[in-house]
């Protein structure tokens, strides 16, 4: 099975040289834990690799995400302006609907904004997405049809090739059942938790499901660094 690398060498390691091509992953996770870092780490590597990328941004402002990822030694600044790397603006969107609602007493909320025409709308010629929160279309949806749009999307972006990955926040991942995890090829899962030897607080991965590929059920302790993301082993701290 072809694999496209995650841009972070340990977790390649962890997934046989790095996620399925052309199939789906999540990243589930609660605030704090490194969700939207693991994204970055996959688009910037893409970038340097040669491939057209795009990040379908719901919460953050292109401009904020670019910094982040600038401070983290991933400059992705030059992708953009080339146009090898497409941002989606759908916070922008967002926030036009909100003041034209409270202007006009009309607008459309993010919900009914048409996720899966912006999903049909990626160019043939991206190889890699990144879907960051795709909690956001939780909102107001019954648990089937959360269930059918995320299932949709999935079979849109496999079906154009595209290597993506849905980050999902903690809380829209509980509140949907976790039945987003059934829609993908694989699943990573971030927590922050005490070292039970150390007694600190730590950063820990999870693979709790990827197909096709040997993993282990170890959880694995990172550190979020100026470099982005490094694992360590349990108990050192990097720097």
């Amino acid at each position: 099975m072809e694999r496209i690398t995650t841009g972070i060498a340990e977790l390649d390691e962890k997934v046989s040289g790095g996620y399925p091509k052309s199939k789906t992953m999540l990243i589930t996770g609660a605030p704090g834990t490194g969700k939207t870092i693991f994204g970055l780490h996959f688009l910037y590597k893409g970038c340097i690799d040669g491939r057209k990328c795009m990040l379908i941004a719901t919460e953050e402002m292109p401009e904020d995400i670019l910094t982040e990822a600038g401070i983290l030694g991933l400059d992705l600044r030059p992708y953009v302006d080339s146009g090898q790397l497409m941002i989606d603006r759908v916070l922008e969107a967002r926030t036009e609907s909100t003041k034209m609602a409270a202007q006009f007493g009309t607008g459309f909320e993010i919900t009914e904004m048409d996720i899966l025409e912006r999903v049909q709308s990626v160019p043939d010629d991206v190889e890699v997405v990144v879907i960051d929160n795709i909690g956001i279309f939780a909102l107001d949806l019954s648990i089937k049809e959360f269930r059918n749009k995320i299932d949709t999307i999935n079979y849109i972006l496999s079906g154009k090739g595209c290597t993506t990955v849905f980050i999902m926040d903690e809380t829209a991942y509980e509140l949907t059942h976790m039945l987003a995890e059934y829609s993908v090829y694989g699943s990573i899962k971030l927590m922050i938790k005490d070292n039970p030897y150390t007694g600190m607080r730590e950063r820990y991965l999870d693979i709790p499901k990827m197909r096709g590929t040997d993993i282990s059920l170890e959880l694995s302790v990172f550190d979020i660094t100026s470099k982005g993301i490094i694992f360590r082993k349990p108990g050192k701290k990097i720097g």
